[in-house]
């Protein structure tokens, strides 16, 4: 097979499914003591174990390709990030540093052109249509908004991501054994825990009987923690009250609107919570709220338990 032949079949195949395992061994390398999540890979109908005999074949090709194009235009990568990089940069750092052992280096072999959405939903089409205008030749999203966003702008170019909720309710993917389409990546069954989290909160708050649940109603992934929450909490004999926020903006007021009526916060995981985890920290401290929040960001915040 010659150069081209052998760049075609590596960026088509196994260059795609390539990304996929790179950025889940990123992932999980970020962050070694954060919360075992229970997550599936489905590439193609390829399971883990079946993966790691592509990434030993794509690795051995991919010096050959990185010098076959060096005399052409760059691979791109897009990347569009949930939050904002500094809050995930050991999640980048590790992505970027895996790339770079395989031979993959941004701006000599590849090329990343990254957007940060910061939290926020309202410019996701806006740098999904900007990554289909340079013609990415892959694009790398993590969490449920950004997910569908490209979703929607595309059915051609490849997409990789990482951590959503439920890319098949959220039209993402047609299951998670064969995901069809342009996108397969990790699904993050986070609601699965949420059973074992209220019975830790119970545990630390005797005669806890109102729990306010927060979640980003923007977010199909949030709402459906939400709701799974909620209905977990009725057979635990607690009452739960549901508390939508869409913006920063309305943080604050739903604090307002808690007062009084509950006696701890469970927060669903969401780019919005995350990025302003501090926030909702420090209004919970002062409502005097015990907080129940996903991942250890939340509590190197400021919150009580993960």
């Amino acid at each position: 097979m010659d150069r081209r032949a052998l760049q075609a079949e590596f960026r088509s195949a196994a260059g795609f499914r390539l990304l996929c395992y790179l950025f889940w061994v990123g992932a999980d390398s970020a962050h070694p003591g954060s919360e075992p999540f229970q997550m599936r890979m489905r590439m193609g109908g390829m399971r883990r174990r079946e993966m790691l005999g592509v990434f030993g074949g794509a690795a051995v090709a991919l010096p050959v390709v990185a010098r076959a194009q060096q005399s052409a235009k760059l691979q791109t990568i897009g990347y569009l990030g949930p939050n904002t990089r500094s809050l995930d940069s050991q999640r980048v750092a590790a992505f970027v540093q895996r790339l770079r052992e395989l031979g993959w280096i941004d701006d000599r072999t590849i090329t990343i052109e990254y957007r940060w959405a910061g939290g926020r939903n309202e410019h996701l089409a806006e740098f999904a249509a900007d990554f289909i205008r340079r013609k990415v030749d892959v694009i790398v999203t993590s969490a449920t908004p950004p997910t569908v966003a490209v979703k929607q702008a595309t059915s051609v170019i490849p997409i990789v991501f990482a951590s959503v909720g439920d890319p098949v309710g959220a039209g993402v993917v047609k299951s998670l054994a064969r995901p069809g389409g342009n996108a397969t990546g990790l699904s993050l069954q986070a609601t699965d825990a949420s059973g074992k989290r209220l019975e830790l909160l119970g545990e630390v708050i005797p005669g806890l009987r109102r729990l306010a649940i927060m979640a980003n109603s923007g977010n199909p992934s949030a709402v459906l923690d939400m709701r799974e929450t909620e209905a977990i909490a009725r057979t635990l004999g607690l009452e739960g009250v549901t508390s939508e926020i869409r913006r920063s903006e309305d943080i604050a007021p739903a604090f307002d609107a808690l007062k009084g009526r509950v006696e701890a916060l469970y927060v669903c995981n969401d780019p919005l919570a995350t990025t302003n985890r501090v926030r909702i920290s420090t209004l919970a401290s002062a409502a005097r709220l015990p907080t129940m929040f996903i991942a250890r960001e939340y509590v190197e915040a400021g919150g009580l338990m993960s």
